[in-house]
């Protein structure tokens, strides 16, 4: 059982290589390398991400453990991203970060990526004052992966009460992007060009029951207005770009925001949090701020650092369960379809 000392994170399921620095909790260090190779691609190249994490993470990890000042010696365990995520890029970072532990002489713990999602609130610098969640919470995890209600009540308490059947809200946007001629990642883009426009499209919107969602069914009324609207005229999405963007950001912020509302209904909780990359998104912020006033609900958004994929959140959630007494196990293996 780890409850004290340096804890080093690592964080490489995706395309972003990380690496954070915890002391008894708490952020001392936080930093990461993109990969801008991907864009040519209009997304993620698996190959290409996991060469890229070889060549980050060694530089990535002594910055660190530099800007914490510490050295490796220091460390009491290590923890990493077990899954979900991409085969290569996860394998990178499990296989530095117990091979690390070994050579030290300590335990090295996986950690359940939506996880360390869910528990993003809990990561703060020594300094930092945010008002943490109270268990139980009810958190909304929107990324490009996953999305996903969560019931949590406690650090390893938790239970899904609904999920996307098919694409995620972040897939959604980013496909929605690659529609309109955006360059990769278009989720960011659509934000920004939605600022200077008006929802004046609609679009349908697939009903699910319960607080399982679906945003398949919105990309392809996407994509079959765009093509009917293109044909009468070759520069509608050049000439309507900002309304384009803000009406399709309004329909899906609309869908998250309408099944929260079911959701607070059925768990009746006092907090609510964001969390996920595309919990930097403007409107779904604004919007989740709104619906906590109006239910008069202590809401929770973490900063934009630990929104998209970290290590920092990776860190609080493998310090959790070492707390709790979860046993480190070296023999864990990535995998990109990890079990919540």
């Amino acid at each position: 059982m780890i409850q004290n000392g340096y804890i080093l994170a690592i964080e490489s399921s995706c395309d972003d290589t990380g690496a954070a620095v915890l002391y008894n909790g708490k952020i001392l260090a936080n930093k990461f390398a993109t990969q801008a190779v991907h864009a040519q691609y209009g997304g993620v190249v698996p190959e290409l991400a996991s060469r890229a994490h070889q060549r980050n993470i060694v530089p990535v990890v002594d910055i660190a453990l530099k800007e914490a000042g510490i050295s490796a010696q220091d460390l009491s365990a290590i923890v990493y991203t077990q899954g979900p995520g991409l085969m290569g890029s996860l394998l990178v970072g499990a296989s530095f970060g117990k091979s690390m532990a070994l050579s030290l002489g300590i335990p090295s713990l996986g950690v359940n990526h939506m996880r360390g999602h869910i528990l993003s609130h809990f990561a703060q610098r020594p300094e930092d004052t945010l008002a943490l969640p109270s268990f139980p919470y009810l958190s909304l995890i929107v990324s490009g992966g996953h999305t996903l209600f969560v019931l949590v009540k406690g650090y390893s308490d938790m239970t899904i009460l609904g999920r996307s059947l098919d694409d995620a809200a972040g897939e959604a946007f980013d496909k929605s992007a690659k529609m309109l001629g955006l360059p990769y990642p278009g989720g960011p883009l659509i934000d920004k060009h939605a600022k200077a426009g008006q929802a004046v499209f609609t679009f349908n919107k697939p009903r699910v029951a319960n607080l399982d969602m679906s945003f398949s069914g919105l990309k392809t009324s996407i994509l079959n207005f765009l093509k009917k609207e293109i044909v009468s005229d070759p520069n509608f999405i050049t000439e309507n770009l900002e309304d384009i963007c803000a009406s399709i950001q309004t329909s899906i912020v609309e869908i998250l925001i309408e099944k929260t509302k079911t959701a607070l209904e059925q768990t009746e909780v006092q907090d609510i949090a964001l969390a996920g990359g595309v919990a930097a998104n403007s409107a779904l912020r604004q919007a989740f701020l709104t619906l906590a006033q109006e239910k008069c609900l202590s809401c929770h958004i973490p900063p934009f650092e630990y929104c998209t994929d970290n290590a920092a959140m990776i860190g609080i959630a493998g310090y959790f369960a070492l707390k709790e007494g979860i046993s480190p196990d070296v023999d864990s293996l990535a995998h990109p379809n990890l079990p919540f």
